[in-house]
């Protein structure tokens, strides 16, 4: 019976070591084709046929994605008439990992008489495509994962590794934050992440306040009535501290004999983590992963507390 998992394992094993094998393949070619693609005023458009235009679609994707105007081309459709689609300006990336498809070469003429810059990506340096764009990457592999070395598997990985390189380079060429990300992901949990502010998602209402002669058993129903698993400990309407409802089970483990006569003063962690109201839900994850808490005190631009953000409220 075949072992699945070995063979699993054998493809991860193959494709890993061309990947890492692409590091000795990169020229000068890479840094000076970066540099024209932020530097280039028009669209990096992106043509590839096959399994290699099915890669093709997923670097302009991620392009598109990081800050880059990108979009895929077929090469049957652009030498039917979609060459209209490219302008002067803009910087065309060719995919081929024999350098020799028919489908793709049938459109450099057209770049080179409209002066457009190319890339080519394959695994063959000396193949027609190579020599005849502007700038090659070279994409090759020794050996494909396919036990046939018939079906593109190591070589498209090692095309989307050179794609997912050239995306990185420019992120860190523009300063790309997070914030930019935000802005072509509205959607989804990344989005809502990046963009929703702390007071689109804190509880307002009925929030858990006691000040600090409160005795114990008022406030464990405030934390129970508050639903937060927490009470702010208030006095002149400043934070003065906090108790969790893990506070209270050690103080019954280790304060036993008194218990009943604590009050919230002797219980609270004093200087609580707040964050503004006007912060990203993604600086809320942010501190309650640095600090190991599941909840942040919310204060507004005069610093007074207005509400809870908790963990589970982040959509993460």
């Amino acid at each position: 019976m075949l072992d699945l998992n070995n063979i699993a394992k054998e493809v991860f094993e193959i494709e890993s070591k061309e990947i890492a094998n692409l590091s000795s393949l990169l020229t000068d070619d890479f840094k000076n084709a970066v540099n024209e693609i932020v530097q280039c005023s028009g669209k990096f458009i992106i043509c590839g046929m096959g399994k290699s235009g099915l890669i093709g679609k997923k670097i302009a994707a991620t392009l598109a994605s990081t800050g880059t105007p990108s979009f895929f081309l077929h090469p049957g459709e652009a030498y039917h008439g979609d060459l209209g689609m490219i302008e002067k300006n803009d910087i065309i990336l060719l995919i081929s990992n024999s350098g020799e498809t028919d489908e793709v070469l049938k459109i450099i003429p057209f770049l080179q008489t409209q002066g457009n810059i190319t890339i080519s990506m394959s695994g063959n340096p000396s193949s027609t495509l190579a020599q005849n764009t502007t700038y090659h990457l070279n994409i090759a592999v020794q050996k494909e994962a396919c036990p046939l070395q018939l079906a593109p598997t190591s070589s498209t990985t090692a095309t989307l590794v050179m794609g997912d390189a050239i995306a990185v380079a420019l992120m860190k060429l523009r300063d790309f934050k997070d914030e930019n990300f935000a802005k072509f992901h509205p959607g989804g949990s990344l989005g809502r992440r990046l963009l929703t502010k702390v007071e689109n998602v804190m509880k307002k209402e009925n929030l858990p306040i006691c000040d600090e002669n409160t005795n114990i058993k008022h406030i464990i129903s405030t934390i129970t009535d508050g639903k937060s698993g927490l009470v702010v400990i208030m006095d002149d309407n400043k934070i003065k501290g906090i108790i969790t409802d893990g506070d209270i089970r050690r103080a019954m483990e280790t304060k036993e004999n008194n218990f009943f006569s604590l009050i919230a003063k002797d219980l609270m962690s004093k200087n609580p983590k707040t964050i503004s109201k006007d912060a990203k839900l993604t600086t809320a994850s942010d501190i309650m992963s640095e600090n190991k808490i599941n909840s942040l005190l919310v204060v507004d631009e005069n610093d007074i507390f207005i509400g809870i953000v908790q963990m589970y409220d982040l959509g993460i």
